[in-house]
C-alpha cells in the first residue's frame, strides 16, 4: 500500500518555534541606537521573526528567576528553545539571525573568539554610564530641533 505524506488535520495549528526575542533597555540613548538598526532588517529565516521587547514596560512578565534590573545591567536575548542568553552569547544568538551580522556570529564559533567578546562587552559595561551620558547630549540637540520645527507656526 502506498501512502502520500502524513498531513496535519485542518483543525491543529502550525507550531511555529517561538521568536528569538531581544530583552533591551529602551531608556538607554546607546542601546535604543542599536535596537533601531537591527530592527530594520529582516531575519535571515522568514518563519523565524525577531522580537524586541523594551524592559522597562512595566507590564512586561519577567523571565522566571530574574529581575527587572539584573535583565537592564547586560544586553538578554530569549532564544527560541526559552533559553535565556545573556552578553557574547546573547548577541552572537541575534547576530545568527540576521543578514549582514552573520559573519560575526560565525567569528564567535572560533576558539577563545565567544570570550575575547565576553571580556571586550565587560569592558564596555564598565564605560556604559559615561557612553549613555555623551549619546544623551548628542540627542538633546535633535530633540531641541524636532521640539523647535513641531512648535513653529509656518
Amino acid at each position: 500500500m502506498v501512502s502520500g505524506p502524513a498531513t496535519k488535520p485542518a483543525s491543529e495549528p502550525a507550531r511555529q518555534s517561538p521568536p528569538l526575542t531581544v530583552l533591551y533597555d529602551g531608556a538607554c540613548p546607546l542601546c535604543r541606537r542599536e535596537i533601531g538598526i537591527y530592527r530594520g532588517l529582516q531575519p535571515l529565516q522568514a518563519d523565524s521573526p525577531v522580537c524586541f521587547t523594551d524592559i522597562n514596560d512595566a507590564a512586561l512578565p519577567l523571565p522566571p528567576g530574574t529581575t527587572r534590573e539584573q535583565l537592564l545591567a547586560r544586553f538578554h536575548v530569549r532564544g527560541r528553545d526559552g533559553q535565556l542568553l545573556s552578553g557574547a552569547q546573547a548577541f552572537l544568538a541575534l547576530w545568527a539571525a540576521l543578514p549582514g551580522w552573520r559573519w560575526l556570529a560565525l567569528a564567535g564559533r572560533l576558539p577563545g573568539a565567544a570570550w575575547v567578546m565576553e571580556l571586550t562587552y565587560k569592558i564596555f559595561l564598565r564605560w556604559r554610564p559615561t557612553l549613555q551620558r555623551w549619546a544623551a547630549r548628542l540627542d538633546r540637540p535633535a530633540l531641541d530641533r524636532a521640539n523647535h520645527q513641531d512648535n513653529d507656526p509656518r
